[in-house]
């Protein structure tokens, strides 16, 4: 009896907090998602409809934006992998110790800054009289300005260390003689990390890869600073949550769904099993 106590008075918080707060707030959206928007008053009425799901498949705006913002997240998180592994290799077999410190601080120092400062420091860097049109000036080259591509560059350098401090981690964790033995019997670099690295740091990466998508999914200050005329679903919903509450509701639930297949079709692999 005393020992359920313990295990209860240990778990009341987190449960509170998981099921009370986190779990009601995830409800409650889903609830207001039906309910519908008087177009005189512009007042939230409890009800049922599903004019809010069908605005979000029959506006062309809405599902392009949906699409995008899917895209976005997907070239986030395959940029973040082609640059995390072989940094990672590098870092874990190859640099020297001064090196490797060097690199794991340049590659966490993001996470030392605000967000917004990161995103204006982006923002200022990428503007038409910025350093990067200065420093390509010379050259007849302009930068790409405030474009989608901009937009993946900004959440690839915002969330990079979620993807590469996994992978670095798991690389290191592998026995030299593994690349030895590779090298030994013929295989090349590339193959070398196509055949007996990336099945060996699976987990790590598609760990990493949550964060990335997930993040990337929600995200949508970025495309407002740097983004130029590029939508995100979180544009969409920023700007309908005081005209349409139950629109940004419905809208709220399309990044939900997305991340939820993907982490059934990652789970089919097995790889969360070994994380």
């Amino acid at each position: 009896m005393k020992r359920r106590a313990r295990i209860a008075g240990l778990l009341a918080l987190p449960m509170t907090w998981l099921i009370g707060i986190y779990i009601f707030s995830l409800v409650m959206l889903l609830v207001t998602a039906f309910w519908v928007t008087d177009p005189f008053t512009s007042k939230v009425k409890p009800g049922f409809t599903l004019r809010n799901f069908e605005q979000l498949i029959t506006n062309p705006a809405y599902s392009s934006t949906a699409v995008r913002t899917l895209a976005i997240a997907l070239g986030v998180t395959v940029l973040a992998i082609l640059i995390s592994v072989p940094l990672g290799i590098f870092m874990a077999k190859v640099a020297s110790p001064w090196l490797r410190a060097v690199l794991a601080v340049s590659i966490t120092l993001p996470l030392w800054a605000g967000y917004l400062v990161k995103v204006i420091a982006m923002r200022i860097t990428f503007t038409q009289e910025g350093f990067l049109n200065w420093m390509l000036g010379p050259f007849g080259i302009e930068g790409p300005g405030f474009t989608t591509f901009t937009v993946v560059l900004t959440l690839t350098y915002l969330w990079l260390p979620y993807m590469a401090v996994p992978v670095y981690t798991a690389i290191r964790q592998l026995p030299p003689n593994l690349f030895d033995a590779s090298a030994d019997l013929g295989a090349g670099a590339w193959r070398t990390i196509r055949t007996v690295v990336l099945p060996l740091i699976k987990p790590a990466i598609i760990a990493g890869s949550v964060f990335t998508f997930s993040l990337s999914l929600g995200d949508y200050l970025v495309a407002k600073f740097v983004g130029g005329d590029t939508q995100m679903i979180g544009s969409v919903i920023a700007s309908n949550i005081n005209l349409n509450p139950p629109l940004a509701a419905a809208f709220s639930l399309v990044p939900i769904a997305f991340v939820v297949i993907y982490l059934v079709s990652v789970q089919r692999t097995g790889a969360l099993e070994r994380m």
